[in-house]
């Protein structure tokens, strides 16, 4: 629809509320004689008359009327919809606090850019999570989104998006009998003692990062739990335990002292984007969509 057919009907509606040329004039700012020029634009393309001009009354016809019935509620929804999205374009500036696990993968990373360049005055700040507590910067207010490991169940969460679905690998020290291995079976994983995640990261979440038992059900051997990504591998080097990890995250950590073999059989690792659900802003907004725009996201159920 183009910008004269809107004001075609912008001058329809003002001139139903009006029932007046000059007075509907006036409010658009526009002479009496372009009032009716664009009436008879919109008939013309209507096809009908809309409205009946004597010279003592202008009302609606009946097609008018009907046609202001159903005109009405969709040009006050579009008009809404612009004005939220102006709205929120302004609101997009200051600072945007993104949470992240360990490293920030390349999704992420260009999600940032996309999100900078449509909003110059708006700086995305990168801000670690702890592994031991990845909700706790939200519930803080020390980050207003965050991209951590899925599973996230937090009633006063919100799940934007999960992406970055990748296999998993097992970080061993170099001596581990695992480490001169290609791969392993899960079922392999009941021969060793998996480093664990502590406090205050929820049950459900601790086991899908450290899980007690294979996926046949043969119990997994309980290592130390840890509070940072870094703890957990400065153990796994000193032969303390094994733990699990998503491939990019083991190729960004990689060193001598660590060996990384692919576990087939379990669940694929993904990220998941986060916020508090009583801290959602236009900047949180435009962050998810320069995501959901950077790279796939997967399906994902409301929460």
């Amino acid at each position: 629809m183009s910008g004269l057919e809107m004001r075609e009907l912008e001058c329809f509606l003002v001139l139903a509320e009006e029932l007046h040329f000059g007075r509907t004039g006036e409010r658009l700012y526009i002479s009496q004689s372009r009032v009716s020029q664009l009436l008879r634009a919109l008939e013309s393309r209507i096809g009908a008359r809309l409205v009946e001009r004597t010279s003592r009354r202008v009302r609606l016809t009946p097609l008018g009327e009907r046609f202001l019935a159903g005109l009405r509620p969709a040009y006050d929804g579009l008009r809404a919809a612009v004005d939220d999205a102006r709205t929120s374009a302004r609101d997009v500036d200051g600072s945007l606090r993104i949470g992240f696990q360990g490293a920030v993968n390349d999704h992420v990373m260009s999600a940032v850019a996309l999100f900078e360049r449509r909003h110059p005055r708006c700086a995305a700040e990168l801000v670690e999570v702890p592994l031991r507590d990845p909700f706790g910067a939200l519930r803080r207010g020390e980050a207003d989104l965050a991209v951590v490991l899925t599973p996230v169940l937090e009633d006063d969460l919100v799940v934007g998006a999960v992406f970055s679905r990748q296999p998993q690998t097992l970080a061993v020290s170099a001596g581990h009998a695992f480490a001169s291995r290609s791969f392993l079976q899960a079922e392999e994983l009941a021969g060793c003692e998996l480093i664990g995640v502590d406090s205050p990261a929820p049950a459900y979440w601790r086991s899908a990062v450290a899980p007690a038992a294979t996926p046949q059900g043969r119990p997994i051997g309980a290592g130390p739990r840890v509070g940072t990504l870094q703890e957990g591998l400065t153990l796994v080097a000193a032969g303390r335990g094994a733990m699990l990890l998503c491939e990019p995250t083991a190729e960004y950590h990689g060193r001598r002292a660590l060996t990384f073999v692919p576990v087939t059989g379990l669940p694929d690792s993904t990220l998941g984007l986060v916020w508090h659900r009583d801290h959602e802003t236009a900047r949180v907004r435009a962050f998810a969509r320069a995501l959901a725009e950077a790279g796939p996201i997967e399906e994902h159920p409301a929460g």
